[in-house]
This record gives C-alpha cells, sequence and structure tokens, in this order.
C-alpha cells in the first residue's frame, strides 16, 4: 500500500472496537465486494478531492440496510485519503477481516486450515480459482463444504475471497487473511515448512526464537514437505528464512548453470 493508504486504515481502524455488532465484518465484506464489482462507485467513494460529506450520504443511502457500526466505519474509510481506487477496496475489505476476528478468536486458525484443504485439492483449486465460474456457484461451493464444519464467519471470509479473488491465488488470499486477522489480535503468524514432524521441544524452542525476533506472539503452523530433503523453510510475514537443502541445492544449481 501507499503511504497515504496506510495512513487511511490506520484512521479506519480506529473505528475498530470491542463490543461491534457482529454482522459488521461480514457487512464490510460485502461492502468490498460490490466496491470492487462497481468501479465507478470505488472511485466516488474512494476519491480524496470529492468531499466527505456528501461520500458519507452515499454510504448511508446505500448501505442503509447495513448496522449503524458498519455504516460507521465505512464512513470513517470513506473520508480518509487513500492512495488510489484499488487500494481504498482492499482496505474495506481488511476492515472486514479485521471486525471478523473480533468476534472470532478462532479465525486465523480456521482460515489456515482451509488453505490447507484447498492445498490438498487440485479439484478445489479449480473450482474456487476459476476465472470462468460464477461467484454464486463459488459460494455455494464454499457453503456446501463448510457450513456446520467452520464458524459462520470463516464461512462469510472464505465466501468473500472465492467470489472476489482480484487476481488472487484463494490459498494465498487464505493465508494473508489469516495473517491479517492474527495482527488483529496482536500475533504473528509463521508458516513452517520441514521434511518431518517437528517434536514438541522442537516447536516450543522454534516459537520462542520467532517471537523474539517479532518482538510479539507468533503461532506456528507446521507444514510437512518431503521434498525439504532437511531443514526448514520459515515464512514469517514478508520475511523467508530459508535453510533447507532443498533451496541450497537449488543455489547451487544456479550457481553452476551461471
Amino acid at each position: 500500500m501507499g503511504s497515504a493508504s496506510r495512513e487511511a486504515l490506520i484512521q479506519a481502524r480506529s473505528a475498530l472496537r470491542e463490543g461491534l455488532d457482529r454482522a459488521v465484518g461480514g457487512e464490510l465484506l460485502r461492502a468490498a465486494g460490490q466496491l470492487a464489482a462497481s468501479p465507478a462507485l470505488a472511485a466516488a467513494l474512494g476519491d480524496a478531492s470529492a468531499p466527505a460529506e456528501s461520500k458519507t450520504q452515499v454510504v448511508e443511502r446505500l448501505f442503509g440496510g447495513f448496522s449503524a457500526d458498519a455504516r460507521s466505519v465505512l464512513a470513517v474509510a470513506v473520508q480518509a485519503r487513500w492512495s488510489n481506487t484499488s487500494e481504498f477496496v482492499a482496505g474495506v475489505e481488511e476492515l472486514g477481516l479485521r471486525a471478523e476476528g473480533l468476534v472470532n478468536p478462532a479465525l486465523a486458525d480456521e482460515l489456515l486450515a482451509v488453505a490447507d484443504l484447498v492445498d490438498r485439492s487440485h479439484e478445489l483449486q479449480l473450482s474456487l480459482g476459476s476465472k470462468l465460474a460464477e461467484p454464486a456457484g463459488k459460494v455455494a461451493l464454499v457453503e456446501r463444504l463448510l457450513s456446520g464444519k467452520t464458524s459462520a464467519s470463516a464461512v462469510s471470509v472464505v465466501s468473500h475471497l472465492a467470489a472476489n479473488p482480484r487476481g488472487r491465488r484463494i490459498d494465498a488470499a487464505l493465508r494473508a487473511a489469516a495473517r491479517t486477522v492474527a495482527d488483529q489480535a496482536g500475533n504473528e503468524l509463521a508458516t513452517v515448512t520441514v521434511a518431518a514432524p517437528l517434536s514438541a521441544a522442537q516447536q516450543d524452542r522454534l516459537a520462542r526464537a520467532l517471537e523474539q525476533s517479532a518482538g510479539r506472539p507468533v503461532k506456528i503452523t507446521t507444514v510437512v514437505d518431503p521434498e525439504v530433503i532437511g531443514g526448514v523453510h520459515i515464512q514469517l510475514a514478508d520475511d523467508v528464512i530459508d535453510g533447507s537443502v532443498r533451496a541450497r541445492l537449488e543455489d547451487l544449481r544456479q550457481q553452476l548453470a551461471a
């Protein structure tokens, strides 16, 4: 995000607080979907030069069926100055994710579990990631798969991401959403890829080391991938620490090919 959008998001996040109506997250995600589907509307509400009062009136008129809390968050968002329209839409989506995280502490874990499910199923990757499939069909598939097995907020988030890919792979979008939700709770997410499962003691040592690096609690998700061969590959926020044998062999291969 541009610097203006980062400031706008910080400003809008101030409207998120404990005790918000439980419907706010889903409503903000629906608003993000509407904005993504209507570039003209997104441009009008994200226009930094437009009067704030007129944009607030548009929010009240178009989203009058939303809760007062959701309209309040949207009002703060449209009054902020965003770097561009796409970042405004992404900001509204992030506000929805954070609001869902406020009411469901387990949401990050649920989203990671769904991402793992998608990774293991080529059919799901194709069905949920297809550019040709109708959004309504993707939502129906998500509801069939997850209803009764995950929380309503997880169904809401996964449905939104499947219906509104905005150029993202569904598994990557799910993991990014999980990081956002964890951040709202003051945690960092780390994905650790190893050739064989870690022992409890190894996980504890790794968690302590990563927490020192991140400066706050870290939740670890372990992925077992025999192709790693040995060592460990760690993704912590935007940082990658790759000490795997596979990575070292790839480096060697590139050096020999140079």
